[in-house]
This record gives C-alpha cells, structure tokens and sequence, in this order.
C-alpha cells in the first residue's frame, strides 16, 4: 500500500498510525510493532531533515510473501545516512541542543543498521525497513532461478544455435557454477575443523562427550540402515527403471556383483592423516574429525593456555559460519547456471526420462522422514509434532541449499531454538554432515537398482546384500555438498557393471535430487540431536514444547 502525507509533524504522525495499522492486519507481534514505528520516526525525521522545500511524504508498506518492509522516500539533497548513524553523543546532557538530539535519534537508527537500506535516486531520499524477513526467501529465489532456467533451457536448445549457446554456457554457466562450488569446498573444512574443537572445549568430563559422540554415531549407523533397506524396499515395490531404454551394446546381463572397493578396514585406517594440512587440502571429513577431536582433547590438558586457545577457537568457528552464510546468499545464481548449463549440454530428455524414479524416490524420503517422528516417539518419548512444527522452516532452507556441510549454520539454530543443548548439537551435526547421509542411502539404492534395470543388467538377490553394503560405505565416504551424489553413483554403477553413460540420465535433475536428499540428511542430524539431549537429560523441554515454532 502507498500512502503520501504532508512533510510536517502532522504528516509523520499520520504516517505512523499507517504502520502500526498495517502492522497490525499482518499479525506482528507488539514489540514487533513497536520497534518498526520507532525506527519509521527516526528515519522520516532524518529524510525531513534534509528535504528542500519537499511538499510530501511518500510512505509505503508492503508485504512481499513472507516478507515485511516500510519504505519511506522524501524529495530532498543527497546526505550520508550511514554516517550520520556514527554519531556522537555530547557530553553536555543537560544543555540538550539540536546536535545531542541528532546523536540520540542516530543511536536508535544504529540500532536498525541490519535492517536499513538507503538509496538516493532523481533528488529523491529513501529509505527501506525490512520489518520481517521471509526465512523461506532463499526457497523462493532458488526455485524461481530453477524455473527461470529451465525455461531458458528450452528456449535456447529449440530457437538459437549452438554456435551462440555453447560459447555461453562454457564462458560464463560453467565458471560461475564452478566459483560456488569452489567456494563450498573451500569453506567445508574449517567448519567442521573448528565446529568441532570448539564442542569439545565445552566438556569439563571428557567422558560425558564421549558418552553424547558414541550415542550419536549408534543412531547414525541405525538411521543409515533403515535408509538403505527402505530405499531397496520402495525400488522392489513400485519397480521404477522401465519408462525408457538405455540398454549397453552386450544387451542383457546378469551381473555377479564385485567386491566393495572401499572396505571399513581401509576407512578406518585411512582415519588417521600422514600430515596435519592434508585433510584440510582434500577435505576429507572422516581425518577432520580425528584432527579436530584430537586438538580438542590437548586444548584442555595445556594448563593456563586452555581459555585462551578455547576462546580463539570459537572465536573462528563463528567466523567460518558467518563465511558459509554469506557464500550461500549466491545459491539461487549457482542453482540457475547450474541447471541452465545441464540443458543446454544434455537436452530435456534428462529431465524427463526418470521422471518415475525421482517419484520413488520421493516415496522413500518421505517415509523416511515418518521414521524420524517415530524414533523420536520411541527412543526419547518426545511429541514428533512440536519438532515438526518448529523444524519446518529450517527444513524449507537447507532444502535450498543442497549441502549438509553448508545447513550446518542454520542446523544449529534449529537446534538451539528446539532446546537442544549446544554440548549434543555442535558435536553431533558435524559428525552428521560426514556420517549421516541417509538421503544419499535412499538415492543410491533407488536409482542404482532402477538404472541397472534400465541398463538390462540383472542383479541376482544374493548379491543384493554385496550392493547394500556397498551403498552404506559410499554414503558414509561422501562429502556434504552438492554434486557428491552423482559420483557415489557413478563408483556404485561401475561395481555393478552398469554402463557409466546411464548417470547423464540423472544429472539434468540432480540438483532437484541433492536438494532432498540434503533436506533427508539434515531432518535426520537434527532429530538424532533431539533424541540424544533427551536422553542424556539435557533437553529443554520447556523450550521445545513451547515454543513459537519460529526459527530465525
């Protein structure tokens, strides 16, 4: 709504009761209310400060999805808004003159400062209030760039030539989805590194966080079991993988499935690094967390340098997360070159050919998700639904995102706001965007049976447990961040003898497919953490069953 007033006192007043009014209708609460008005006063009093001869107010306030700003526009001379924010008080408090009053509004607008942006445009002064931020506005821009791109997709494939899209996609698609990518490897390990050896500096007892990490990695290793037997099962019950033909040129085959490359013996000896900076340059998550719990154990045996080093661990742990959540603001222009660049170099008929087993697969994730609600029903005795209710908005942003390693911000927000003690959550999220992938057990045992059907490739039932086993290992080996699903299933799809061509099938969707999967892996990090408080009697009940179900 647009509202224009008078430039005066009369004109700001009327103003304001425009906000509180609409305000209102939108259904914020009181203080929400009257924090919005008071920083509406300021900034129209600054704006009228420095407005010539202005004969009006321009006052809009808008709601935009889930969205909420004021936007305030006086005509007037360009100033420096954010520096006058920096003002200073004087030291004359009794003598209250025009400048004090200045410094004292300028405080209040600092206050704000996060949610005010100023812009000068043809002599005009304006200034937007972001009064509610949609927490699913990263949902909405990532799907809408996804759309954006498959439309352009077709469009391109169908009108212009490949002489004018292939330069594109190899000059510019490819690179920008190649810098995010970079970005997301690059921050991976420090956060992990540091998540954890700050987690493990909160432990007085070190067996009480060994007590919480062994729990953790028991219902880790349960969940991931049930993923891949639900997985196999929702396959050999809607039996996907024959809605096209992708046969190899030796026809049908029945397969005498190889031995799993990747053996737990190797995963467990290969934990331990033949250097401290190798894990960091390869990411290797599985050495991550023996280097980080190690360097936590000796932070709290060095004597009076414990605080000191705990508190600079910290202090980088906060700043590696605050870099992942800056990096991930670009996630709906990566999720656009990303799916673009696909289409232009596959065609649709990625998009549509396995179409039946992305519905499977859907299945199977769902019902995953039951088998949360119900764990947490039998293992903790806990409502699933105040979870449910509270998580839902979390759910919607790490589905965006399609990273485990890079939901773990706002992971442990959710945890927090569901009373999660930070003892549980910032050891066991951690652990669960590396061992915790029960949406990639889900994929793997989904689209690899259905693939090698589609292939002509006949896997006998006693080798079923071989491939089974193989997808456990695989999804315990594969890092948290998109795209990862696609090589698991290419190593898997070699094992079986599947020709590797059938992955281009999936990759047109994949980056629809890594979304949910992120969305399965970090319902089940959360839930687990849930579980695990409960039990070790470090849950805030009153904060989970109270709550507003809000996360911000």
């Amino acid at each position: 709504m647009h509202y224009r007033f008078t430039p005066d006192e009369s004109g700001l007043g009327q103003g304001l009761d425009i906000i509180e009014e609409r305000l209102t209708n939108y259904g914020l609460k009181r203080k929400e209310i009257t924090k919005s008005m008071l920083a509406a006063e300021e900034v129209m009093s600054a704006l009228l400060e420095h407005a010539d001869n202005a004969d009006y107010l321009h006052l809009s306030v808008r709601r935009v999805l889930d969205e909420i700003s004021i936007e305030i526009a006086v005509p007037g001379r360009e100033f420096s808004f954010e520096k006058d924010l920096h003002l200073g008080i004087s030291p004359d408090i009794e003598n209250v003159g025009p400048e004090t009053e200045r410094a004292i509004r300028s405080m209040i607008l600092k206050s704000f400062v996060d949610d005010l942006k100023y812009r000068y445009r043809s002599g005009m002064n304006t200034v937007r209030i972001s009064v509610l931020k949609s927490k699913r506005a990263m949902l909405y821009k990532t799907l809408g760039a996804m759309l954006l791109a498959v439309v352009m997709g077709v469009l391109l494939k169908s009108f212009a030539p490949e002489s004018f899209y292939l330069p594109v996609n190899d000059n510019i698609l490819v690179p920008v989805k190649t810098m995010f990518m970079n970005a997301l490897k690059m921050i991976v390990a420090p956060v992990v590194f540091f998540s954890i050896v700050s987690c493990i500096g909160q432990f007085s007892d070190l067996s009480e966080m060994g007590k919480i990490g062994g729990k953790t990695i028991a219902f880790y290793l349960f969940t991931t079991l049930i993923a891949t037997a639900l997985g196999a099962g929702v396959y050999y019950l809607f039996q996907p993988g024959a809605f096209g033909s992708f046969v190899s040129d030796s026809g049908s085959a029945s397969v005498a499935v190889q031995e799993v490359e990747i053996s737990i013996k190797d995963m467990l000896v290969n934990i331990v690094p033949g250097n401290f900076i190798k894990p960091f340059l390869e990411a290797d998550m599985l050495q991550l967390i023996f280097l980080a719990a190690l360097c936590g154990i000796a932070v709290g045996m060095i004597g009076k340098y414990s605080r000191m080093l705990s508190d600079l661990f910290t202090a980088f742990n906060e700043l590696f997360l605050k870099i992942t959540v800056l990096i991930i603001q670009f996630m709906p222009l990566a999720a656009f070159c990303s799916i673009l660049s696909m289409i232009l170099k596959t065609g649709t008929e990625a998009l549509v050919s396995v179409l039946g087993t992305l519905g499977v697969f859907t299945v199977g994730i769902v019902l995953m998700m039951v088998v949360y609600c119900l764990l947490m029903l039998v293992f903790a005795g806990l409502n699933p639904i105040p979870f449910c209710k509270k998580y839902a908005p979390t759910m919607a942003q790490v589905f965006s995102m399609g990273s485990s390693n890079a939901s773990l911000p706002i992971n442990m927000d959710a945890c927090k706001k569901l009373g999660v003690s930070p003892k549980v959550y910032s050891l066991s999220l951690p652990l669960g965007a590396t061992l915790n992938m029960d949406g990639t057990c889900v994929y793997l045992s989904v689209f690899a049976l259905a693939l090698a059907r589609l292939c002509g490739v006949t896997i006998p039932p006693a080798a079923l447990l071989s491939v089974l086993i193989s997808i456990i290992v695989l999804s315990m080996g594969a890092p948290g961040i998109p795209g990862s699903g696609l090589v698991c299933l290419s190593v898997l799809l070699a094992q079986l003898n599947v020709p590797i061509e059938a992955v281009a099938l999936v990759m047109g969707i994949d980056p629809l497919i890594g979304m949910m999967r992120c969305m399965s892996n970090c319902l089940g990090d959360v839930a687990v953490s849930t579980i695990v408080a409960k039990q070790e009697g470090i849950l805030d009940l009153d904060i989970y069953k109270k709550g507003d179900g809000s996360v911000k």
